[in-house]
């Protein structure tokens, strides 16, 4: 995929605009609409909004969360549900947790969370930023529900996941910390699979629109969503 996605806005971390992705039959999502990332608050707020952010929704627990950001309404969704301790007891002692292994189960239990979030992404003013800890989890899933739903291929949107482990490196460095991405591709090798290969599972019986649609997101949300993607702002968000 093109660089051009890197909205180049200095401090922030495995961040990259959802335009200028390839749709089916034709055509590219749009810019400037959504951006996912990492979590941004060390990031140069003033480019972003010069770059036209109006908005961030955080996916994060409660207990994880920032500061606020001026010039920025911030809307915060618990997209893991965080009180549910025995859902993510479950998922780690089955070595799921942390892994793209967690996104069917977590798709089948907890439908109502990612309807708030995809409510919140529908009323909120654009461009917006979402964004969890690392930018990989769970913005790599509401990226994934994005861009099904606007149209885009599944092996494009695995692309996209796989985008991850390559920014994160270097920011795992930086903080002196053990690079995650080589220890997540082992515990899938364990199990004969690899990231790619259980994005495209979770994608190959996926329907986007009638998955949110079920789980309570309004029919004019979901189209709103669709539209905003596939013809929305046409050059990118930033330099």
């Amino acid at each position: 995929m093109s660089d051009t996605r890197d909205p180049g806005w200095p401090g922030f971390v495995n961040t990259r605009d959802l335009g200028g992705i390839p749709l089916t039959g034709g055509g590219t999502t749009a810019y400037g609409v959504f951006t996912r990332s990492a979590d941004p608050a060390g990031g140069d707020w003033d480019a972003a909004r010069a770059a036209g952010v109006r908005t961030v929704v955080d996916l994060r627990w409660p207990s994880e969360r920032g500061l606020s950001i001026p010039g920025v309404t911030v809307v915060h969704v618990d997209l893991d549900d965080s009180a549910d301790v025995a859902f993510w007891d479950d998922l780690r002692a089955t070595g799921a947790f942390g892994t793209p292994l967690q996104y069917r189960p977590f798709l089948a239990a907890k439908a109502a969370k990612v309807a708030e979030v995809f409510s919140a992404l529908a009323a909120a003013e654009q461009g917006v930023v979402f964004h969890c800890a690392l930018g990989r989890d769970r913005t790599g899933l509401v990226a994934l529900l994005l861009l099904s739903l606007a149209g885009v291929p599944a092996e494009v949107i695995a692309d996209d996941y796989e985008l991850s482990t390559a920014a994160l490196s270097p920011f795992f460095t930086s903080q002196g910390r053990d690079d995650h991405g080589p220890f997540i591709a082992n515990l899938l090798a364990e199990r004969g699979v690899t990231a790619r290969e259980v994005i495209l599972d979770v994608l190959r019986d996926l329907d986007a629109a009638k998955y949110l649609l079920d789980a309570g997101v309004s029919a004019s949300d979901v189209e709103k969503l669709r539209s905003a993607l596939r013809t929305g702002a046409a050059s990118p968000s930033g330099g």
